[in-house]
């Protein structure tokens, strides 16, 4: 469970919202905040629960200018992984933001797994797609960066809005992604290179348009670890349930 999803109830009691992500039979969180905790006080209520943090999300700047705090931190969470979604830029995303992007992602992931022992992911989010050559500035980003030091998270709806398919983007690298973001687009919604659509947007699996069956196949025969539920709506405390039995549902 991505973390961003009960953003206000963690804001609010972090101990009462793990209880309930519990309750769902969820034990594998993903953080990209400390809801104004420190990384041990919130390691401390995971481990009284059963619980862990096996990815620890933060922003480009903070890479940039507190990576050790960052590789701290996600140690302490008892994270594997480090991953940033959203590389700053205006406008639409050009090559030379992707030149700086690899250069940039080959560097920190060099320090984190040289000083930390951990994996730094980039979590696409839509607007990597512009086209180039014949493909996309995203598989220039997947090709050019040094595998050694760069994995990928997948966010399934960030694949599919901007015209991607997420399934033959898997096939594709099978090796590159070691984590996903689980979520669906309402159906009517037409996506765009943006990065953006509103929150509203966000479905219960298996009630939107994406082909979930097809790409959890493909993410099985690849290198993904982790499977996040992420479901940025107002109702989400509706929608997870619901995303939860479609899950199991699935043979």
């Amino acid at each position: 469970m991505v973390s961003y999803t009960y953003r206000q109830s963690f804001a609010r009691n972090a101990a009462a919202t793990l209880d309930t992500i519990k309750a769902m039979g969820i034990t594998d969180m993903e953080f990209s905040n400390l809801f104004g905790k420190t990384a041990a006080d919130l390691r401390k209520l995971l481990d009284e629960r059963g619980m862990t943090c096996s990815s620890f999300g933060v922003g480009y700047p903070d890479l940039q200018t507190k990576l050790a705090e960052v590789g701290q931190n996600a140690r302490t969470l008892g994270a594997n992984y480090v991953r940033v979604a959203w590389v700053p830029h205006k406008g639409p995303f050009t090559l030379e933001m992707a030149r700086q992007t690899v250069a940039d992602f080959n560097s920190f992931g060099k320090q984190l797994k040289d000083q930390f022992g951990l994996t730094f992911c980039y979590h696409n989010h839509g607007y990597e797609f512009e086209p180039y050559e014949d493909g996309t500035l995203m598989d220039y980003i997947i090709k050019n960066t040094d595998p050694k030091y760069v994995s990928f998270e997948i966010d399934i709806l960030w694949t599919f809005f901007p015209g991607a398919d997420p399934a033959a983007l898997i096939n594709k690298y099978p090796t590159r992604f070691k984590l996903m973001h689980l979520k669906d687009l309402r159906k009517g919604v037409v996506g765009n290179l943006s990065g953006g659509t509103p929150v509203e947007n966000d479905v219960a699996l298996g009630t939107g348009q994406l082909d979930l069956p097809t790409i959890l196949k493909a993410a099985k025969k690849s290198g993904i670890k982790h499977y996040y539920i992420e479901d940025e709506s107002p109702s989400y405390a509706r929608q997870v349930p619901q995303t939860i039995a479609y899950l199991n549902s699935l043979k």
